[in-house]
């Protein structure tokens, strides 16, 4: 046994073996235990060995310092990067915000400035002016010539009876109506004043539109009395290949005061007459009452006013003219035009 109780390779006397309960050289077990046996002496001895060449080595304490130096200047760079960009983002908000474009109290942004939400990204900016989000509907379109509208009536307030009537009749509609309901969708050609009668009581005014957004030639007539739409009369060029010159049928609203026979006129009486005009129409006249008038011509219609001073039995005379003067049309020998008033 004296041969395992060397010192090993390491040079340290195998003393702690010698001094563990049941060990070799113990002389006797602890509590009664059997020696060891060579064998077993032999196989604790070299598994001891091998223990010892396992031993950790030592830590390289300069390593870790140098790697806890880099992380700690990391961090500390990614906190001023962050810092930075706290202090960009307000101010680049205070430019969107409050600086006007081309110097100008507009509270538009200026031109080139990031938003704040992008600020890492430059996007070109358009030279176009922005679209509010809240747009005023531009109404209808006006005449032709000032003439059209008379007795102090402006566009404004023919666009506000206009809108009225056509708010009017959408109450009212028919299913299947294939009318259009935005004012914007139309063109004023003439507005008059309205006397009222027996069978349409109250004054007030009216106006004439035509539909010039669409194919339809939709025309409008629109009654405003005592500043309430009382009615609105729409219709179509249903014939026309019926001459160079067709005056509505229900210009009679126009020009006539009362349907009802036997009425008396109510003098001075306003009076308009409208129609539609072939391209090669260069002038239009309206007679009535011994008055001639000169017709505007508006997008392939014509208007005229006048004031009749006298009760009248016979209905205005329409005449066209092509621009070389020569006669077009008569409404005398119009067989389908309606040759008397009432009244």
């Amino acid at each position: 046994m004296s041969g395992m109780e060397q010192d090993g390779p390491d040079g340290r006397d195998r003393q702690d073996r010698q001094d563990r309960p049941g060990g070799t050289d113990s002389g006797s077990g602890a509590a009664g235990e059997p020696e060891d046996t060579p064998f077993e002496a032999r196989l604790r001895d070299l598994l001891e060995r091998e223990t010892d060449g396992f031993r950790p080595g030592e830590a390289p304490y300069a390593s870790i310092v140098r790697q806890g130096r880099n992380d700690r200047r990391r961090r500390l760079a990614v906190a001023g990067a962050g810092l930075a960009a706290l202090v960009a983002v307000p101010s680049t908000a205070v430019a969107v915000h409050f600086q006007p474009e081309g110097g100008g109290a507009t509270g538009q942004p200026a031109a080139g400035t990031v938003p704040a939400k992008s600020a890492g990204t430059v996007r070109p900016q358009s030279s176009a002016p922005a679209v509010r989000a809240s747009r005023t509907p531009s109404g209808p379109a006006g005449p032709a010539t000032p003439g059209q509208l008379v007795d102090g009536i402006t566009m404004r307030q023919a666009a506000e009876g206009l809108d009225k009537c056509l708010r009017f009749d959408r109450k009212h509609a028919f299913p299947g109506d294939s009318l259009s309901w935005a004012a914007e969708d139309y063109r004023v050609i003439l507005a008059l004043r309205a006397t009222g009668d027996d069978n349409s009581p109250g004054d007030g005014f009216s106006v004439v539109a035509v539909d010039r957004l669409h194919s339809t030639s939709q025309r409008l007539i629109c009654d405003i009395r005592d500043g309430q739409a009382s009615g609105i009369n729409s219709g179509a060029d249903d014939d026309p290949g019926r001459g160079a010159v067709a005056p509505d049928i229900n210009a009679t609203k126009l020009y006539q005061q009362t349907v009802l026979p036997g009425h008396a006129w109510r003098l001075p009486y306003r009076w308009g007459s409208i129609g539609t005009v072939e391209p090669q129409v260069a002038r239009v006249t309206v007679s009535y009452g011994g008055v001639t008038e000169e017709a505007a011509l508006d997008h392939g219609y014509y208007t005229a006013t006048g004031i009749l001073t006298e009760s009248v039995t016979s209905a205005p005379r329409v005449k066209g003219y092509n621009a070389a003067g020569t006669l077009v049309y008569d409404s005398r020998q119009d067989t389908a035009y309606q040759q008397k008033v009432s009244g």
